[in-house]
């Protein structure tokens, strides 16, 4: 093929392929067991399959609005309300997103202006600064500690300079799975509170926390309520990553904004799975229970590596569990992960990706959001290393 005439100049020049599609692409080369990539091996609710399928006979396979049904955004208003004591108007306040993704995405383009600065907690899920980067800004990134990753919240205050536009948090906590505490909320508000700083709340695993902990979500304080876009996933949620839902809720100002480059980059989200979503959140039980669903899982995976060197601390929340592999190895934990697939045929995900200058503290994420067949098999290779 002919190389094009024209000058090609990348927005993204530094962008790699992600260390999910490697990793992935690598599991899928040596037939690996893959626990990776964020999304479960076992089947979602037939009953979600069946109320959209209704949805779809029923004829809801046009357009819909522009926000979102209004039927699923007042379920969602309700949703929060119900758990977190806040009212967003369904009507000028929450849109229905192609996952949280989408959402982040879109709050950072429609607020995020050349040379504007962004703080970014590390490690981080890497949709972040990608998105900061296309849109001229500059991502500031506060390394969180490396043992139990609490923020230190002098030195992320010690970041904020006059080009500070926005902040982005997430909890709970991909990758390390830790859940912001109420003290670690009202900390942050203290130190936005005299700013115009503008946050970016990720809380796609709302729902996924253990041992009695409490998702303490920005929506629950006002001043960050009043300053925050809080970005959330159906599709972690309910099991459904492949059906690319989610929310975001936001201030009327800041959803006016948000909605400028809404409409123009994605309109509408798929009408039938809207109207579904509406009716299955009625039912509170499906989200209530699923802390309890995941942390036996969790308890489950842990209580299979008995006889593992790894050492580890249970995970506070997501379905995510990090492995600390330093007391036996020092090699990188890319060699490590890599090592995994290719010898032992399972996959996992370094951390070194998601931290700062690819800070190694030598520890691996593994998703347990699988059969108890399939984290059977994983414990297995891991106590044979």
């Amino acid at each position: 093929m002919e190389t094009s005439k024209h000058e090609l100049r990348s927005k993204l020049p530094n962008v790699a392929t992600t260390i999910f599609t490697r990793i992935g692409n690598l599991a899928r080369e040596h037939n690996a067991l893959d626990l990776s990539q964020g999304f479960p091996n076992f089947e979602m609710d037939p009953e979600l399959i069946a109320l959209t399928t209704e949805a779809m006979k029923k004829g809801f396979n046009q357009y819909a609005p522009m926000q979102g049904y209004f039927g699923l955004r007042t379920a969602i208003a309700d949703k929060i309300q119900r758990l977190h004591g806040r009212t967003y108007d369904p009507d000028t306040e929450i849109t229905v997103t192609v996952g949280a993704t989408q959402a982040i995405f879109t709050a950072i383009t429609a607020f995020v202006h050349p040379g504007d600065e962004v703080i970014v907690l590390k490690p981080a899920y890497d949709c972040y600064e990608p998105a900061i980067v296309l849109n001229g800004g500059i991502p500031i990134p506060v390394q969180l500690n490396n043992t139990d990753f609490k923020v230190d919240w002098a030195l992320l205050k010690s970041k904020i300079t006059a080009k500070t536009r926005m902040l982005i948090i997430n909890t709970p906590h991909n990758p390390s799975g830790r859940v912001f505490s109420e003290n670690d909320m009202l900390q942050l508000q203290e130190i936005l509170k005299p700013t115009n700083i503008i946050l970016i709340s990720d809380e796609a695993y709302e729902h996924l926390v253990f041992d009695e902990r409490v998702h303490w979500s920005a929506a629950r304080f006002t001043d960050l309520a009043s300053r925050t876009f809080v970005c959330a996933s159906f599709g972690k949620t309910f099991h459904i990553t492949g059906w690319k839902m989610g929310y975001c809720a936001a201030p009327k100002a800041l959803m006016t904004a948000f909605l400028k480059i809404h409409q123009f980059a994605v309109f509408s989200i798929h009408h039938p799975v809207q109207r579904a979503m509406a009716v299955y959140l009625q039912n509170a039980d499906r989200y209530l229970g699923l802390p309890a669903f995941y942390q036996q899982k969790r308890d489950f995976f842990l209580g299979q590596l008995d006889r593992s060197k790894f050492t580890f601390t249970p995970t506070e929340g997501t379905y995510f569990q990090l492995l600390d592999f330093s007391e036996w190895s020092n090699d990188s934990d890319e060699a490590i992960a890599e090592r995994l697939i290719v010898a032992h045929k399972l996959a996992c995900i370094p951390i070194s990706s998601f931290n700062e200058g690819r800070l190694d503290h030598r520890l691996l994420r593994f998703c347990f959001a699988k059969t108890e067949e399939t984290l059977e098999q994983a414990a297995a290779i891991l106590n044979r290393l």
